[in-house]
């Protein structure tokens, strides 16, 4: 979907900014680009919709490179959101929502069908937040339907640069649980710039870890965090933190064990990390499982600490 070849931004004598950039994002993809500040995330990311013009190199998607276009028109065809959702204060939801199929040209009946199916998708009822101004939303509807605006004219490649940034805890993993169950139901390609480490290894089928205008490496959250490129790279995935994250990539189904527990289930397809998280601060030593409804078995703590364990089963080969 996305190629990245060569680019490079620099401003003036200074040092560049993007330096020599080369990669690719598969179609489907979710891939979190990662770095300290100022190492060139957000202007790689603002160089792929040409917000910011390259200073050398170019970028295909699809296969076309997108110095052929004219920028307004790429921009229509990219879904961006940016950290405080960026909506307009004084339209409505529904309004925000239809701004790129408006500019389109698609019928009236059109925009607010699809408006009324992105507002479902977040779990968010049509009929009540259709005609809300963003005042009247919390932080994380508003960032729900700033995500549903990049996605109302179903682009297939969405840019995501700090998304989830300004929210609390609580309702970021939730905004982050969302944005992959959309992601997987529509097959949209998205870059997501983080400084998180663990939003990129929740999120990413692919992590970018930058340093400096460099790409370092760019590896699924297994390899990276089981053979990082550079010590940069080892530092930022974390090495203490290193077990814990790699739980987080497995799903509780794979710790299924025989036998009968007490308390409030876990899903199947919850992370290993989730798992360890509910035993230790409900203090049970092992917990239901159930897949659709049904109980299919338990997950003990102590499996949980053997797999966090260096050399335990949860870590990567």
């Amino acid at each position: 979907m996305i190629r990245v070849e060569n680019l490079t931004k620099r401003y003036g004598d200074s040092p560049p900014v993007v330096d020599d950039l080369s990669m690719e994002v598969a179609a489907g993809e979710i891939c979190a680009v990662v770095g300290t500040s100022g190492s060139g995330k957000t202007t790689l990311l603002r160089m792929i919709n040409r917000l910011v013009e390259p200073s050398a190199g170019r970028v295909l998607i699809a296969g076309e490179n997108t110095r052929g276009l004219r920028g307004h028109e790429l921009r229509r065809r990219i879904g961006y959101v940016i950290q405080g959702h960026g909506l307009f204060p004084h339209w409505s939801v529904a309004q925000n929502i239809g701004t790129v199929p408006r500019l389109l040209g698609w019928k009236p009946a059109e925009i607010k069908a699809r408006v009324d199916e992105l507002l479902g998708l977040f779990g968010m009822e049509p009929a009540a937040f259709r005609d809300r101004r963003p005042a009247e939303l919390s932080g994380g509807q508003q960032q729900r339907v700033g995500v549903a605006r990049a996605l109302a004219a179903r682009p297939d490649l969405l840019l995501m640069d700090e998304p989830f940034g300004a929210l609390d805890p609580v309702i970021r993993g939730r905004a982050q649980d969302e944005l992959a169950a959309v992601q997987a139901r529509l097959g949209t390609t998205i870059m997501l710039v983080t400084h998180d480490m663990e939003e990129a290894v929740r999120l990413g089928h692919r992590i970018a870890v930058m340093d400096g205008g460099r790409l370092l490496q760019c590896a699924s959250p297994a390899e990276m965090m089981a053979r990082p490129a550079t010590p940069f790279v080892e530092a930022l995935v974390g090495g203490a933190e290193r077990p814990f994250r790699l739980l987080s990539l497995e799903r509780v189904e794979a710790a299924v064990e025989a036998g009968e527990a007490d308390g409030p289930p876990i899903d199947a397809e919850a992370s290993l990390r989730d798992a360890l998280s509910a035993c230790l601060w409900s203090g049970r030593d092992a917990l239901p499982v159930e897949r659709e409804g049904r109980r299919i078995g338990r997950v003990t703590l102590a499996a949980l600490r053997h797999r966090a364990a260096p050399g335990g089963a949860g870590r990567a080969a």
